[in-house]
């Protein structure tokens, strides 16, 4: 079992920028596909990115597409998320998971491990 820990959060204004890192450990994050997802009051939670095992095949939620940059340095067992150019409508508490399923998802429903999350405010 994997145990992840988001940090990174913080509160910036619109336009700034923000990386989030994901820390694994009790595992090696290698064995997993990372996603990220985000919730904002009052909201679903929602899919953000995701990365495959090597790094080869990622995909992004289109509201973040061209802004946001999933990266993983598998030797460090982490997970990066580089958030550029963001908006008041990115600010939600933000999750990193880990998928054990061959495939990449953008479905929070295939993944097995949550971090705890890490709030990122971004004000007008």
């Amino acid at each position: 079992q994997v145990q992840l820990v988001e940090s990174g959060g913080g509160l910036v204004q619109a336009g700034d920028s923000l990386r989030l890192s994901c820390a694994a450990s009790g595992r090696t994050l290698s064995t997993y596909i990372i996603g990220w997802f985000r919730q904002a009051p009052r909201k679903e939670r929602e899919f953000v990115s995701t990365i495959s095992r090597s790094g080869g095949r990622i995909y992004y939620a289109d509201a973040v597409k061209g802004r946001f940059t999933i990266s993983r340095d598998n030797a460090k067992d982490t997970v990066y998320l580089q958030m550029n150019s963001l908006k008041p409508e990115d600010t939600a508490v933000y999750y990193c998971a880990a998928d054990r399923s061959p495939e990449v998802s953008m479905s929070e429903h295939n993944y097995d491990y949550w971090g705890q999350g890490t709030q990122v405010t971004v004000s007008s």
